[in-house]
């Protein structure tokens, strides 16, 4: 393929505008920066696409597994993630555009714009140019009403805020409240206890709770627990924690192959194989011989693409089977059904749940748990938030790689096995305690609350 690509990180979000009219419009240079829109017969996109899955990989091939872009500013090394067959067209004669998802080392995700000529089979690419980074435009675009051209405008007054996300780094306090209801006999309660890691500083700073609880931690994912033995003289006793949080924003992080007994096995509401395994080789298509990082986009899409996030029905239990059928449910099933589909094609994935501190207030309640997923590729463990994605799907990239920093995990992983454990078997998944009474558990009226410390 004749190499022409010139590394300029010019930014473009336009696109949209241009093809978003139901034709497919094509267009002429008038300047820099400037283009009309005119009538073109259509191409073929699948063409398209290969011309600029061909010419990355043949740079990618050509300079050591990595696809760089380059500007004064920029020396990026990218891989593939995924191509926008949605924005492939034809800009003219022999002229073609291609949106595509590339990724650099620390797992930042860049949208890049690609301009090609020639005939399809046999592109050359003219230029390229960085749309988005981690979900944020940098360059919009403005048409001309007299001779209807469309020129660049640059964001000087963008606002790096997104919708529901603090970037960087967030500080607060997180206050965990329940209140036991009427036991009329023995009890057991399992509390979870958020913990420090990488990306969070955890200080349990005050716990009231009846008297006699004990520590225990859980094998396959290290979650702790209180646990505590219950009788009719608890009725009605509070559960006070209150935990000094500092927390920054998530990316892809390296890590050792994980435990594929456990990240790749069937639980009890999240199955792999049959059904599961059938959705994701369909959707993958030919894609089934691409990386894990372009088949976890691929499977990512389908669930934002098929779902709804609806509280309705037998929803919150994290049921792949019922997120399947009714292609419905809340952060649960969002990321149980993406878990199933991942490990069905060998992608290691993972659960956790806690809670995400509201960006638009400083203190207040919570709307109750929220759940989040990994999987894993490229020798890192890459964050995904499906159902957030889905809710603000001008937020479908950053959420792809991207967990912010206002958030608190308290669990990770399902059918939790611990000792003392309940006698219905292993827990789903903790967020709230969890109440069991003759065997069967019992909700506990819970509520959460934050305080966000104030920026110096």
């Amino acid at each position: 393929m004749k190499e022409k690509a010139k590394y300029s990180l010019i930014i473009l979000i336009g696109v949209f505008f241009i093809f978003g009219c139901g034709q497919e419009p094509t267009t002429s240079e008038t300047k820099e920066g400037e283009s009309k829109v005119k009538s073109s017969t259509r191409v073929n996109i699948a063409e398209i696409e290969k011309g600029i899955k061909d010419f990355i990989a043949v740079q990618t091939e050509k300079n050591g597994g990595v696809f760089p872009v380059k500007d004064e500013n920029h020396d990026l090394k990218m891989k593939l993630v995924r191509v926008h067959t949605e924005y492939l067209s034809n800009l003219g004669p022999k002229t073609h555009f291609a949106c595509v998802d590339l990724v650099d080392e620390s797992g930042d995700v860049y949208d890049v714009d690609f301009f090609m000529d020639g005939e399809p089979g046999a592109m050359g690419v003219t230029s390229t140019s960085v749309h988005k980074f981690n979900g944020k435009p940098y360059y919009s675009w403005k048409q001309n009403k007299e001779d209807k051209t469309w020129f660049k405008l640059p964001l000087e007054q963008s606002n790096n805020d997104l919708m529901g996300v603090v970037e960087g780094k967030d500080e607060f306090e997180f206050y965990y409240s329940a209140q036991l209801p009427q036991l009329d006999g023995p009890a057991k309660l399992w509390i979870p206890i958020a913990e420090s890691d990488d990306f969070q500083e955890i200080e349990l700073v005050s716990v009231e709770i009846p008297e006699g609880a004990k520590r225990i931690k859980e094998g396959n994912y290290g979650n702790t627990l209180l646990y505590l033995d219950l009788g009719p003289e608890n009725s009605g006793e509070e559960i006070n924690l209150t935990y000094a949080v500092k927390r920054r924003e998530k990316g892809p992080y390296a890590a050792p192959e994980p435990d594929k007994s456990i990240y790749l096995a069937s639980t009890k509401l999240m199955p792999t194989g049959g059904r599961f395994e059938e959705i994701a080789k369909e959707e993958l298509g030919d894609k089934i011989n691409d990386s894990h990082l372009i088949q976890a986009r691929v499977l990512y899409d389908y669930i934002i693409d098929n779902m709804r996030y609806m509280k309705f029905g037998n929803y919150g239990n994290g049921d792949s089977n019922y997120a399947c059928d009714s292609k419905t449910g809340n952060c649960t099933e969002f990321h149980s059904f993406f878990i199933s589909l991942a490990r069905s094609v060998n992608i290691p994935a993972r659960f956790a749940i806690g809670a995400s501190i509201p960006s638009d207030r400083n203190e207040g309640g919570i709307d109750g748990y929220h759940c989040w997923a990994e999987f894993y590729a490229d020798g890192k463990w890459w964050p995904v938030d499906i159902s957030e994605g889905n809710k603000y799907t001008a937020l479908a990239t950053y959420y792809f790689g991207r967990h912010p920093a206002n958030r608190i995990e308290l669990s990770r992983g399902r059918d939790l096995k611990i000792n003392p454990g309940p006698e219905a078997g292993p827990i789903n998944f903790l967020a709230y305690p969890y109440l069991e009474i003759n065997g069967k558990e019992v909700k506990v009226n819970s509520r959460f609350s934050f305080q966000r410390k104030a920026k110096s």
